[in-house]
């Protein structure tokens, strides 16, 4: 790869991977031998979909990253794209890629895992009538304005046009195990991004029957399904024998289903749990006392923040968007509710990441006289009406969302309402649906190791993850621009002037980097946690 891509220094990584809850292992080799591998039983949310061409939320992925695999992973210490079922990825233009996989993969049901199988995936994903969340992230194929053609006027009356072709004209088998992929223009990023979940092959039999693949994934990973997915309740998965990789280092991953965080942490103090790979803010001191070395703590990437629904009439002008940012008190919230852990956020790329900045975001100082004054610029907001604020019910958002409308009110007379009452699962399709009456909360992290992962997903014209549906077409030639860069670290300049369009167009409000914790009981023997795609259930071994 050019550059770096991260500029995190990972011994607390290192460290997890190497040395933590290695106590109490048994001094018969024989009896620790009997013990290897085992169930690990984790906490996640329902997640909204097991499909790689269609999850894009946290708890699906930490699901599929256990059934499939893809070109490239990343590496648990340092975040950089490592060759996984790709043998190479090469370019001389940085436009035609050809990727050569490697022999004798195949899914659980016996299909092979080979060109086609790639080519399959990216191109139902990316056709527009199937509807899959992560069709967006096929935009820089060549093709895909056929296959997935533009809405007009974004949410408007207009509609997109039907496309005008089921397949994707970028990509092409050369052979079994080779195959080409044509960019629109040249990406210099491409063998980092193809690592992201949404790029993993499917098998033939999933798109002949995908709501029951959804179910009953067939996938090309460590482990499969035991079962079915028991929706609210359990996901089982064990190791596939089709694997021929590194096996997983337990027998079984248990994935119980929790729609209360809280619940969730009682589970785990009763024992009931081995990893928790998200601890709710208002426990954690409780935990740091009660579990010590089996908490794990890192500098994060997870980015909070407060969106606004621009296709709400309240919220197109920007200086009532700047006002309400400049009432909070970032640092106070972080103090109050989360122990003064994490970070106030005064920019949109994680300060780990390279080309990250201090202060990008001059409207996140709180400046409650200067929040009046762009208030009363933009007209101010209709005397008597309520603003309602959203987060998803039950993973400890409630407090943090609170103190944000508190100072709201205190700082410009304006009242508001709590609405905290959906599950993740339904509280996406509401984002999806463009169906938030107020500011929303939502959370976003790395799909990949590149600063541009923070910014064309979630802000770019058309992203699926843009839930504000901010569109700026200079914002889009500069993260173009960035992408067709000669060199990842000479793409930064580009991103950076995009993310000053955002730090004044604000289309969400920045509120904190989170900072990552998780709980693991005494029944693990060495807990890991990659530093992109968070806590690596599968290289997690049992005493």
């Amino acid at each position: 790869m050019r550059g770096k891509l991260l500029k995190v220094v990972v011994t607390a990584t290192a460290t997890a991977m190497l040395a933590t809850a290695c106590t109490g292992s048994s001094d018969d080799p024989a009896e620790g031998d009997e013990q290897a591998g085992g169930k690990l039983r984790v906490y996640v949310a329902e997640p909204a979909h097991l499909l790689p061409s269609a999850a894009s939320d946290e708890p699906a992925i930490y699901v599929i990253r256990q059934l499939y695999r893809g070109l490239v992973r990343y590496n648990a210490e340092t975040g950089d794209p490592e060759m996984d079922l790709a043998e190479s990825i090469d370019s001389d233009d940085r436009k035609l890629w050809t990727i050569k996989l490697k022999d004798g993969y195949t899914f659980d049901n016996g299909e092979p895992v080979n060109a086609d199988a790639f080519i399959r995936s990216w191109n139902f994903a990316a056709y527009a009538p199937n509807g899959q969340g992560n069709g967006y992230f096929m935009k820089r194929i060549a093709g895909i304005d056929a296959v997935l053609p533009k809405d007009p006027d974004g949410d408007g009356p207009k509609e997109a046009p039907e496309p005008s072709a089921e397949t994707l004209s970028g990509l092409k088998k050369i052979d079994d195990l080779t195959f080409t992929v044509e960019l629109k223009e040249p990406f210099t990023g491409f063998p980092t991004v193809v690592g992201y979940s949404g790029f993993f092959p499917m098998a033939q039999a999933c798109i002949d029957d995908i709501d029951a693949c959804n179910e009953t994934p067939i996938g090309n990973g460590p482990y499969k399904i035991d079962g079915e997915w028991d929706h609210e309740v359990e996901i089982n998965l064990v190791r596939s024998d089709s694997w021929k990789g590194e096996p997983g280092g337990a027998d079984e991953i248990y994935y119980r289903i929790f729609a209360d965080i809280n619940a969730a942490y009682s589970a785990f103090q009763a024992g009931e749990l081995d990893v928790m790979y998200s601890i709710p803010p208002e426990r954690f001191t409780e935990a740091q006392a009660s579990y010590g070395d089996r908490l794990y703590e890192q500098e994060g990437d997870g980015f909070n923040y407060v969106g606004l629904p621009l296709y709400n009439d309240s919220f197109k002008d920007k200086r009532i968007r700047q006002a309400f940012s400049m009432s909070i008190d970032r640092q106070s919230i972080v103090d109050a509710v989360f122990d003064g852990r994490y970070t106030p956020a005064t920019g949109f790329v994680a300060p780990i990441f390279d080309g990250a900045r201090e202060g990008v975001c001059t409207y996140c100082e709180q400046d409650v006289e200067k929040a009046k004054e762009l208030l009363a610029e933009a007209g101010g907001w209709p005397e008597g009406k309520k603003l309602t604020l959203w987060a998803n019910a039950g993973a400890g958002h409630d407090a943090w969302l609170q103190a944000v409308g508190d100072q709201i009110k205190n700082a410009l007379g304006i009242d508001y309402d709590l609405k905290v009452n959906l599950r993740f699962s339904e509280y996406l399709e509401v984002a999806d649906n463009r169906e938030f009456t107020g500011p929303f909360r939502l959370g976003w992290g790395p799909d990949y190791p590149f600063m541009e992962t923070y910014l064309a997903p979630v802000f770019g014209s058309g992203a699926d993850s843009n839930a504000s549906t901010f569109s700026n077409a200079a914002f889009d030639i500069l993260m173009k621009q960035g992408d067709s860069a000669p060199s990842m670290g000479e793409a930064i300049p580009y991103y950076q002037q995009a993310e000053d369009i955002l730090a004044e167009e604000l289309p969400v409000i920045p509120m904190f980097w989170r900072k990552e914790a998780a709980l693991y009981s005494e029944n693990v023997d060495t807990f890991v946690w990659n530093q992109v795609s968070g806590a690596a259930y599968g290289e997690i071994s049992l005493k």
